[in-house]
């Protein structure tokens, strides 16, 4: 979680949300680390855990990414979820709820409906105060609260 919350902070440098995603290989290797980037990149799909996931599949050289591990800041909202689900991701880590538009436990539940062809194992709550901290921070300033 670490290395998700360095990247976290790294988005702040572009006025984007604060989130950082990091995938782990089955060794628990570092594959790919990625921050938030919609504002910088002008890409509403450019969420952490999406840039991560991809990064992670260009390493391995694959799709699929049986054995890996996301940690992410905050709980991944319905895209993120859904490409834990495609990638066959085997673990998903998150640190802060996400009440408004988590999709890992939240609002919905995405990666445990049994409908879907593959459940990846959830640990929640990782290290939750702080990356809930950066996101408090970053709105206040935003908000002007």
């Amino acid at each position: 979680m670490g290395v998700a919350l360095a990247e976290a902070r790294d988005a702040l440098l572009s006025a984007d949300v604060p989130v950082g995603a990091v995938v782990l290989g089955p060794a628990g290797d570092v594959l790919a680390s990625a921050h938030n980037t919609r504002e910088l990149d002008g890409d509403p799909t450019a969420h952490a855990e999406l840039l991560a996931v991809r990064g992670a599949a260009a390493a391995r050289g694959t799709w699929r990414l049986t054995g890996c591990t996301l940690v992410v800041t905050l709980e991944p909202c319905t895209m993120c979820a859904g490409a834990v689900v495609l990638s066959r991701l085997e673990r998903v880590v998150f640190g802060a709820y996400d009440d408004k538009a988590g999709a890992v436990g939240s609002l919905w539940d995405v990666v445990r409906d049994r409908r879907l062809n593959h459940r990846p194992e959830v640990v929640a709550g990782v290290r939750a105060a702080e990356s809930s901290e950066l996101l408090r921070a970053f709105f206040d300033t935003h908000r002007g609260d």
